[in-house]
């Protein structure tokens, strides 16, 4: 099983890190070669402005959007929720993203990088109680459609109450960093997700 980590700005390294202290196969993916080869896909935390920019500049956006709409199992953190949103709030008139989840995320709802905090958030269907999650310039999920399910909540402070992780059929998307906390349960309960899509195609 290869799962890609889209390489183009952000935490790359530490996504394809956790992976494999996950036991799978991780490999970076910048160009639509590189994701034809994996069977799933992370979107990691970074700049979702530059990240936009640069998935259209290497010809990912439309092979991306494809993929996702053929059932391709993709998990986005951070500015990747960002990516994974049906419509995004206080992004850039010329930002686009990969449209998966049926989602309206606020871009930097938690505010600027001195805003940066951590949060306890218990996460329905990770046992291991609740996950101690790294928000750095984080967005947070406005209103989800139908078919999304909320996993996460924030459990306390100003912003408690505030979605921060979700997910819709074979997509995943968290405001926090797992990657940054060593906490390998996200990227553990996504690597079952993938696997259980491959089981059903």
């Amino acid at each position: 099983m290869n799962i890609g980590v889209l390489a183009l700005q952000g935490d790359v390294r530490e996504h394809l890190s956790a992976l494999a202290e996950s036991d799978v196969l991780a490999r970076p993916v910048r160009r639509p070669e590189e994701l034809a080869g994996v069977d799933a896909l992370v979107i990691p935390g970074g700049e979702s402005t530059a990240i936009s920019n640069l998935a259209v500049s290497f010809g990912l956006l439309d092979p991306i959007r494809k993929r996702i709409a053929d059932g391709m199992p993709v998990y986005g953190s951070c500015a990747g929720m960002i990516m994974l949103a049906a419509t995004v709030l206080d992004g850039r008139p010329d930002q686009e993203s990969f449209h998966g989840i049926d989602m309206t995320v606020r871009r930097n709802a938690f505010g600027r990088q001195v805003d940066s905090f951590e949060a306890a958030v218990p996460i329905d269907e990770i046992a291991g109680g609740d996950f101690r999650a790294v928000f750095i310039r984080a967005p947070w999920v406005e209103e989800v459609g139908g078919d999304v399910r909320v996993l996460g909540r924030v459990k306390d402070g100003p912003a408690a109450g505030r979605i921060v992780a979700v997910r819709q059929g074979n997509l995943l998307a968290t405001a926090f960093h797992p990657e940054l906390t060593g906490d390998l349960r996200v990227h553990r309960y996504f690597v079952e997700m993938v696997r259980q899509a491959a089981d059903a195609r």
